[in-house]
């Protein structure tokens, strides 16, 4: 009877040792952590470009700040928007030592596309200094590229001065159009600044 309640005792230390674990374990289980939130392209930063052709005269910087707002200016057929739909500034500053003086404009961002490191986005021009003010109402193209921490390697485009020319119907030369998120190569090198670029993929259309 001895040996049977003894066998007894043993057999039930070793159930009750084997289900400790899992019992701490259950209780230990961590809960689910909060969905990450959803990012969306941005490009941002202030810098001083520097052109291959007037590298010592002519002195450009531009501002970006923009960030995509997808889906959130309906267009005639577009009910929805685009993907690409986007908000923002872009300032621009021209000094130029032969004038003496520092011409600036202003314009409103319309559309953001970007792949790590790249952005490409537009803008209406909305403010500009008196010799410059044709330029209000036109869309400009910018592209960014981001070279990493401290903006040594980074370089930035637009779309004139030395790009996006097209004939008229009579075969002489002037400065083409640019539709939404169309913009250049990043052709001229970061002197001084920074940008930084934060990639998104362009979300689906939504439901409903």
């Amino acid at each position: 009877m001895r040996n049977t309640t003894k066998t007894a005792i043993l057999i039930g230390a070793a159930i009750t040792a084997m289900a400790a674990p899992v019992a701490a374990q259950a209780t230990s289980t961590p809960t689910a952590a909060p969905a990450a939130e959803a990012k969306t392209a941005r490009v941002s930063g202030s810098a001083q470009i520097r052109l291959t052709y007037w590298p010592d005269q002519d002195v450009r910087a531009f501002t970006f700040n923009a960030h995509a707002v997808p889906y959130s200016a309906p267009k005639p057929g577009l009910p929805n928007g685009l993907p690409t739909d986007a908000r923002g500034i872009v300032k621009i500053s021209h000094y130029s030592p032969e004038a003496g003086s520092t011409v600036r404009s202003e314009a409103r961002v319309d559309c953001l596309a970007t792949s790590p490191g790249n952005a490409t986005l537009t803008a209406v021009v909305t403010k500009a200094d008196e010799q410059i003010k044709d330029w209000i109402g036109r869309r400009f193209g910018f592209t960014v590229h981001d070279g990493g921490p401290g903006g040594g390697h980074d370089r930035m485009g637009f779309s004139w001065s030395v790009v996006n020319s097209d004939q008229n119907e009579e075969g002489a030369w002037g400065q083409g159009k640019v539709g939404t998120c169309m913009g250049p190569a990043a052709f001229a090198p970061v002197v001084k600044g920074d940008y930084n670029v934060r990639h998104a993929d362009l979300p689906p259309v939504p439901q409903g």
